[in-house]
Formats: C-alpha cells, sequence, structure tokens
C-alpha cells in the first residue's frame, strides 16, 4: 500500500479551476474502534446491534460489529484536509454531495483511509465550487467502503 501524501495545497479557490482530474491522497490511516460507534449511535440514535452489541454481532453476518453507513460517510469530513487545503477564501460552505455508495461494510477495529479526485470545478454565484470524488479504503479489503461526490464552494477574499 502506498504512503501517506500530503494535502494538495491550492493557494486560491480559483486554482481549482485548473486542477480537474489531480489524483489526491492517500491520507493516513484512521482507525475505527467501538467507542467511536457506539459515539455515533448516541448522537444519530441508531442502536442497532449490529453496530453496538459485540456479543450478538460475533454471531452476525460480518462475525463482529460494523460502522453505521453514515459513519464512514461522515469520517470523509476528518479526512478532506488531508486531502487538499485551499487558501484564499474569505468562507467555504458544504453544498452537499452526490453519488453516495456503500461498497463495503468497515469492521469494527479496522483502519480507514481516502483518496481524492477533483472531477469539477466551476464558477459558481460568486465563488469556486469544487466537486471531490473521495474513495474510502478499508485497509487489506479490496473494495472500499464507501465513495461520494462531496460539493464545495470557497468565496475567495474581495
Amino acid at each position: 500500500m502506498s504512503e501517506t501524501t500530503p494535502p494538495r495545497v491550492f493557494a486560491t479557490p480559483a486554482a481549482l479551476l485548473d486542477a480537474v482530474g489531480s489524483q489526491l491522497g492517500p491520507t493516513g490511516w484512521l482507525l475505527v474502534d467501538q467507542p467511536m460507534v457506539d459515539g455515533f449511535a448516541a448522537v444519530t440514535r441508531d442502536h442497532q446491534w449490529i453496530h453496538i452489541d459485540p456479543v450478538r454481532a460475533a454471531h452476525g453476518p460480518f462475525g463482529g460489529t460494523i460502522a453505521h453507513g453514515y459513519l464512514t460517510l461522515s469520517l470523509v469530513n476528518a479526512l478532506l484536509p488531508e486531502l487538499l487545503e485551499v487558501q484564499g477564501f474569505a468562507h467555504a460552505v458544504n453544498v452537499g454531495a452526490d453519488r453516495l455508495r456503500f461498497l463495503n461494510p468497515v469492521r469494527v477495529g479496522k483502519r480507514i483511509r481516502a483518496r481524492g479526485e477533483i472531477i469539477a470545478a466551476t464558477p459558481e454565484k460568486g465563488g469556486i465550487q469544487s466537486v471531490v470524488r473521495v474513495t474510502v479504503e478499508i485497509e487489506d479489503a479490496e473494495r472500499p467502503a464507501c465513495v461520494v461526490d462531496t460539493i464545495s464552494r470557497y468565496f475567495p477574499v474581495d
């Protein structure tokens, strides 16, 4: 497996316009442990046994507890700054996501990391909107946990 790479730095939001097709990452590894999953279950009130009951889940379809799919998705927010850093903006907003697919469950105790690709960058409503396709990999797994197109908008400093 390849080594971690530092985030790609863009001096301004406009620099994203020339970066479409750029590959980003991989990030460092992030451990998904039971306390993390339990905390997510508490906040979201999703207490399904396959996530929070290691004894019962040991006899379930995955041989142990698994992370919530939406926990895996939420960790993209933690991994994105390791993929790219945009500078020179007054403020930025998370516009949303497209093409979300959960492809493989993350077993508790496994580590995940992200790779990215800038698939679009366009001027939009006074800012630059970027679409970064993030693939969340699971250590020692052939298929990724999820793939999502994240959409961000950066408003340059006047």
